[in-house]
């Protein structure tokens, strides 16, 4: 398994320097790439080849807060990071009252035209959420990522639990919003 944070050599962090991570990926980018290499034996060629794909796929993810922390939450699980995707969290309890009332409103919106009054309130309903959905990755970013840039060992598996819990809010949250702009989308086509 590739550790991203080893290949720039940073500590398994969440705060990250982003213009010293820049700058050491441009290093990093000239010494391997692959146009430095064409004279190079064909096993060298193929090792410079994956070293700077493996490069690349780091930058990706570390560059970015929150692929950083959902990359993190799967080291930190043991679990198969691959390219650093997520995988698919479980539906937060705290939402599911209020996430099904709304699934039930747009089942309804797609069964029948939507007047502009129902248009209007799922648009509010869309906005609500996203904004809630920008609340949780500042709480992400922001609080926690500190919190466990500064924990002992021992305070870490709490931390992990609530990464974990706010990363399936957040995906939670996205699957929803999607969900509302389609019918939305759906509903002006008509």
């Amino acid at each position: 398994m590739t550790d991203y944070f080893q290949v720039f050599g940073l500590p398994r962090r969440l705060g990250v320097d982003a213009e010293a991570l820049q700058r050491r990926f441009y290093e990093l980018s000239r010494r391997y790439h692959p146009d430095f290499h064409g004279s190079a034996a064909p096993e060298d060629q193929a090792r410079v080849l994956e070293t700077s794909a493996r490069l690349n796929a780091a930058y990706r993810v570390l560059r970015d807060p929150m692929a950083r922390i959902e990359y993190l939450v799967q080291l930190e699980d043991g679990r198969e990071t691959g390219d650093g995707g997520a995988a698919q969290p479980a539906a937060p309890p705290e939402l599911l009252g209020e996430m099904f009332e709304i699934q039930e409103a747009l089942a309804e919106a797609r069964a029948g035209q939507l007047d502009a009054a129902a248009r209007r309130a799922l648009r509010e309903q869309r906005e609500r959420l996203i904004a809630r959905r920008r609340d949780e990755e500042v709480r992400l970013s922001g609080p926690l990522t500190a919190a466990w840039d500064t924990a002992v060992p021992g305070e870490r598996p709490a931390l992990l639990e609530q990464l974990k819990r706010g990363l399936a809010v957040r995906a939670y949250l996205k699957t929803v919003i999607d969900d509302l702009g389609e019918t939305l989308r759906e509903a002006e086509a008509v």
